[in-house]
């Protein structure tokens, strides 16, 4: 009996939708147009942690692909400038952004923060000279990654958490490693020709326009705690983490060289036995083949046709004129 064939969106999030794709509100399985970020991440988050569970079986590749999906779609949702024009191709009316919630009154909303709390942080922030956001987090108030979901929402960015993330090796490896240091920046994936960037803080204009110049496409960014980031900068950018990628990298051109120097020796070694080959012997005549077109007849079979010819004019003659 063949195997039934898994359908990971019905089998494994529970989705009776079977027109695909899928978007995003189906996806994360969302009402449509839903705007409450906070609600997209929670779904995100369930279904990302359950999808993880196939991740080390035999279904490890589709897990995979799965979630990347279903970041993806947390990200665009999350994001309010895609999620307007994401919104659009979906049928909604454009309606321009409205106003959103300060830091402070998304603290307070998300119930991150009470009031006393925020006028402690307040009080701090103006006395020793720190932005709200360092504040609270210096004198943990909250979670960090509580303040900083509030403070993406906040901006209108979305925030993720890397150590949920499979993050591309290749695009981090495009990134030097003086600019993800001092910026505290590094490449989650593309997603729409766009290149999401992580980090603490939005972009600098400079650091984006870097960016941009060396992938080719627009650049986003998407916030992280700080501590975050700076567990995975020593990853990937330690002086062991650079030798082995260049390791890599130097031994995949070599691979690739030499791979080219064989086929190309392979095409001269064909052309020239080709060159040095006999002509081809022309095919024999069957005999059994009526002769070619043109070929002259002997001399007796045109004497043959003559005569009957004249034999049949006379009979003609004859059966005529009696």
């Amino acid at each position: 009996m063949a195997k039934k064939q898994l359908d990971v969106y019905r089998d494994w999030l529970g989705i009776t939708e079977t027109a695909r794709p899928l978007n995003h509100y189906q996806l994360l399985k969302l009402k449509l147009f839903e705007d409450d970020a906070a609600k997209i991440r929670a779904a995100y988050r369930q279904l990302n942690a359950h999808v993880r569970r196939y991740a080390t079986g035999e279904y490890g590749p589709q897990s995979q692909a799965l979630l990347n999906e279903l970041t993806k779609a947390m990200l665009c949702l999350t994001d309010a400038q895609r999620k307007r024009e994401y919104d659009v191709t979906l049928g909604r009316k454009e309606e321009g952004e409205g106003r959103r919630r300060s830091f402070e009154e998304t603290l307070l909303a998300n119930k991150v923060l009470t009031a006393e709390q925020l006028n402690k942080a307040r009080a701090f922030s103006l006395t020793v000279g720190l932005e709200m956001r360092d504040a609270v987090l210096q004198q943990r108030l909250a979670t960090p990654e509580a303040v900083m979901q509030c403070f993406a929402e906040s901006l209108g960015l979305p925030y993720v958490e890397l150590g949920e993330v499979n993050l591309d090796e290749s695009l981090i490896r495009r990134v030097p490693a003086t600019l993800a240091r001092q910026y505290s920046c590094i490449p989650v994936m593309v997603d729409d020709n766009q290149l999401l960037v992580a980090s603490p803080i939005p972009l600098v204009p400079a650091v984006e326009d870097q960016l941009r110049l060396r992938f080719g496409m627009p650049v986003r960014s998407v916030l992280c705690t700080p501590r975050s980031i700076n567990e995975l900068l020593p990853k990937y950018y330690s002086k062991e983490a650079m030798a082995a990628a260049a390791y890599d990298a130097a031994a995949a051109a070599a691979a690739a060289k030499q791979a080219a120097a064989k086929q190309g020796a392979a095409k001269q070694a064909a052309t020239a036995a080709k060159k040095s080959a006999p002509a081809a012997a022309p095919a024999e005549e069957d005999t059994d083949e009526p002769a070619a077109a043109g070929q002259k007849n002997p001399p007796w079979v045109i004497a043959g046709i003559v005569v009957m010819g004249l034999v049949i004019l006379f009979l003609a003659y004859k059966m005529l004129f009696g």
